[in-house]
């Protein structure tokens, strides 16, 4: 389990994090969701041994992550939010300097991702572009096949193929059995694959929903054209909230009603049905208001 109990960690001017509390299940991931400067890198570091809290504790498998910090970095795999790479070795170098110090005899994980990536590892880390850089720091973070994985914004840099790859690499790592904590500020990223989502702002921790909740309750935005007036009508007089005009109806409806609107259509006369499934990003901003 990753534990964080009452974390704060006051930089002044409203910066850091402020009594943040969260746990992630053994074998779950859960998706840190925030806006730049947030609080979602400084919460990370907190958890790798890297900064120590003003207050409050993190831990990982019972471990105190301050006190026993190498134990739980032998335990993780991190990807951090902004890569520094020594600029005088290959991709290929880090990559097995990084396995000897890990003490990794089998590096047939590495291979794998490297294929998995597209990624020739064998250029100078200097000349890497960032895409490239990023596909090793994933490489690093996941081939010793840790238990716990810590990834701060980890397809930034991606185009959208490589972007597919890594969430299916979080599928693959969560089959394992693996632990996930990820931090991003891409919705979309985040809903594909996050069993739990907490929303972080100003260094607060504002809300937590499990992503099966959110998608039973999702809404969607049916606009529906009738072939007359009448019919139109007809259906505003069942749903009454709808938005209507002339022979078009808006209408916004949580899957529950679903059944209901479908028997409504079924006994009217529908030239045009369009459904906009409503994004986690939606439901956080009209969950929030403008102030989100």
């Amino acid at each position: 389990m990753i534990k964080v109990s009452s974390l704060t960690k006051d930089y002044g001017q409203n910066k850091g994090v402020f009594d943040v509390s969260l746990q992630v299940k053994p074998g779950s991931v859960y998706g840190y969701l925030g806006p730049n400067g947030a609080g979602k890198s400084t919460t990370i570091r907190h958890l790798m041994g890297f900064i120590k809290a003003d207050n409050g504790s993190v831990s990982i498998a019972g471990l105190d992550c301050w006190k026993e910090q190498k134990k739980i970095q032998l335990l993780t795999g991190h990807l951090p939010g902004e890569i520094a790479f020594p600029q005088t070795m290959s991709g290929l170098a880090y990559l097995k300097l990084t396995a000897r110090l890990r003490g990794m005899k089998d590096t047939s994980r590495m291979n794998e991702l490297l294929d998995m990536f597209e990624l020739n590892p064998r250029a100078p880390l200097k000349r890497m572009s960032k895409g490239m850089k990023q596909k090793i720091a994933i490489v690093s973070a996941f081939m010793h096949q840790p238990e716990y994985l810590l990834l701060d914004e980890p397809t930034s840099g991606l185009d959208p193929l490589m972007q597919d790859r890594f969430v299916d690499l979080i599928g693959q790592e969560k089959q394992r059995g693996a632990t996930i904590m990820l931090s991003s500020h891409i919705f979309a990223e985040v809903e594909k694959t996050c069993d739990q989502v907490g929303l972080v702002r100003a260094g607060h921790l504002v809300t937590e929903v499990p992503i099966d909740d959110f998608r039973g309750n999702k809404q969607s935005t049916y606009s529906i054209t009738f072939a007359t007036r009448g019919d139109c009508a007809r259906f505003r007089q069942d749903f009454p909230e709808a938005d209507t005009q002339a022979t078009h109806a808006t209408i916004t409806l949580s899957s529950t009603r679903l059944n209901e609107l479908m028997h409504t259509l079924s006994q009217l006369d529908i030239v045009g049905l369009h459904e906009s499934e409503q994004s986690l990003e939606e439901y956080f901003m009209g969950f929030y208001g403008e102030e989100a």
